[in-house]
């Protein structure tokens, strides 16, 4: 699978799965968030149907950041059935990140 992305239309919506859920909270601009977004990718491909991993531009979507307090990016967060389950913030290794889906 591909790492699909979130606005705020469709955010919401997303969240709710049957399956695990990790949003990668990140900017354009963003150093870090660019050695995160491989990563990402990687695991979305790896571990399709069993995580699903989501990234949403912050610049594009303030009141969705504002909404889960993101005050640095990149931030990491794990939903399950629509709720907050885990935060991360910074680059994380891929076991870290897979953890959060635990």
């Amino acid at each position: 699978m591909e790492v699909l992305t979130l606005n705020g239309t469709n955010f919401d919506g997303a969240i709710i799965n049957e399956l695990p859920v990790v949003v990668d909270f990140y900017a354009d601009w963003c150093g870090p968030c660019k050695r995160v977004a491989p990563i990402i990718a990687q695991l979305a491909k790896e571990n399709g149907g069993k995580i699903v991993f989501f990234k949403l531009n912050v610049d594009d979507c303030p009141e969705i950041a504002a909404r889960y307090s993101i005050q640095s990016i990149p931030v990491l967060i794990s939903f399950k059935n629509g709720r907050v389950h885990k935060t991360m913030v910074g680059v994380q290794s891929s076991q870290k990140i897979l953890e959060l889906a635990d």
